[in-house]
């Protein structure tokens, strides 16, 4: 045991024990983190699904010569991890702090943030990694700066924004990512590269989806990928987030490893099912939606009334979204055979409307009841 007094045998133990505690930790760091984080690609050759967007950046990674660049696309397809692998494979783990700024919508991004903030790292200078990094990693000189969700910065602020990217361009590269390339200004949008983000199809959703829970050790039942897929609807983050939760649910884990260094098998867990994705997801059982169409079909005024609304009761009382009723009742409709195109022209423009309404902020038990009875209005051909 070091003496109380010898200051630097104390120092010595105290930065093992440190060293000890963070080997140890970093493994159960992992196993705890969200699966969301814990299998974000690390390199562009990770990336999903958006061959074209990684080829033409793998091939200005070679050159390490970057312009300003628009990620648009749905949520959940890999935008911000593309530009984070991005800079990761240009500047590599210690040069990032110090040449990548990442601001995000929860970051207050008035014009105050983009005069002061991003102003300032714009027009740092650069500090020049060691020679042998240099060696490992392009670390080519520019800085990036990364505004996630720009779509929601104001008109000023982005007007703002445009000068500071004209200004800085020989050391500072911007990449602006959001969901409506709409609501960027003209201005901004012409200064950059675009890049669509495309939702991910089922072959691609359904491999990833595959390796991660063979990865964790999770059984998975005939369906249950098919569902997954289904109600993420093309967002993979989604899919993976209900994936994580429905194999809390049934209890698996990745396997551990026994005295021998063996895999145990846990016994104990049950395979995922599309039954729990879909309660996982909030998606209303189809039998119940069925029930509702039914109830729309053209009968007595008085008889359809009152079958209607004691379905439309139960499933408020139930606790279903309208928004999730209205999705599901549009898909099953639209989708009818039996229903006349005719009809169904009146039908999609009665959702527009009651979908607006909820937006709006409208009593969901009336709104969902009004829909009901006006769709069963235009069946019967009034």
């Amino acid at each position: 045991m070091a003496s109380f007094f010898d200051l630097k045998a104390r120092k010595a133990a105290a930065a093992a024990n440190g060293t000890a505690d963070q080997k140890n930790q970093k493994p159960a760091e992992a196993r705890n983190q969200p699966w969301v984080e814990k299998y974000r690609p690390k390199s562009l050759d990770d990336v999903t699904a958006q061959d074209h967007t990684v080829t033409v950046l793998q091939r200005t990674l070679q050159a390490s010569n970057l312009p300003h660049m628009l990620f648009y696309g749905p949520p959940g397809t890999g935008k911000t991890s593309t530009i984070l692998a991005l800079a990761k494979e240009l500047f590599g783990p210690e040069m990032m702090k110090s040449r990548v700024l990442e601001l995000n919508a929860s970051d207050e991004r008035g014009i105050s943030i983009v005069r002061e903030k991003v102003k300032n790292f714009a027009r740092m200078q650069l500090t020049n990694p060691t020679p042998g990094y240099s060696k490992r990693y392009p670390c080519p000189p520019f800085k990036i700066i990364i505004l996630d969700e720009a779509d929601s910065m104001t008109q000023d602020a982005q007007s703002a924004l445009r000068r500071t990217m004209e200004t800085y361009s020989k050391i500072t590269r911007f990449c602006l990512i959001c969901n409506y390339v709409t609501r960027i200004i003209d201005p901004l949008a012409s200064r950059c590269s675009k890049f669509r983000f495309k939702s991910l199809d089922q072959g691609n959703a359904r491999k990833r989806l595959e390796e991660i829970a063979s990865a964790e050790g999770v059984p998975l039942e005939d369906g249950a990928i098919d569902a997954l897929i289904r109600c993420s609807e093309g967002d993979l983050r989604k899919a993976i987030t209900f994936l994580q939760s429905a194999a809390r649910l049934v209890g698996a884990s990745a396997p551990g490893k026994d005295g021998d260094g063996d895999e145990q098998m846990d016994v104990d867990s049950k395979p995922v099912t599309a039954k729990i994705v879909e309660d996982i997801a909030g998606v209303i059982p189809g039998q119940t939606i069925d029930g509702l169409v039914d109830a729309l079909r053209p009968r007595d005024a008085g008889q359809t009334y009152r079958s209607v609304s004691k379905i439309v009761e139960d499933m408020v009382a139930d606790g279903w979204s309208a928004t999730q009723v209205v999705s599901q009742l549009y898909q099953a409709l639209t989708t009818d055979e039996t229903i006349a195109d005719a009809h169904k022209n009146k039908i999609v423009m009665v959702f527009s409307e009651v979908d607006k309404r909820l937006v709006d902020g409208a009593d969901e038990h009336l709104s969902i009841l009004d829909l009901a009875m006006r769709i069963s209005a235009i069946l019967a051909g009034k």
